[in-house]
């Protein structure tokens, strides 16, 4: 099983989204106390650092209400 995303419940408790790497299954599990935090914070960031479509693309077209003007870039 390989960690792959964070997930946060409705009381916001954390979970930890496993993929198995020869199933291809989905499993979450709670965090626990002995968990790295800092393992846990990287894994939460991957969707920031690494978008899985790019960005940039929907600043160029991004709908934008009517007479606004468009961004220098």
């Amino acid at each position: 099983m390989e960690p792959i995303a964070i997930e946060v419940r409705d009381r916001g408790e954390w979970a930890i989204l496993h993929r198995g790497t020869a199933c291809g299954g989905l499993k979450a599990n709670r965090i626990a106390g002995d968990d790295d935090e800092r393992a846990l914070l990287a894994l939460s960031l991957r969707p920031i650092a690494h978008p899985a479509f790019p960005i940039d693309d929907l600043r160029r077209t991004w709908p934008r209400p009517a007479g606004a003007r468009r961004h220098l870039e």
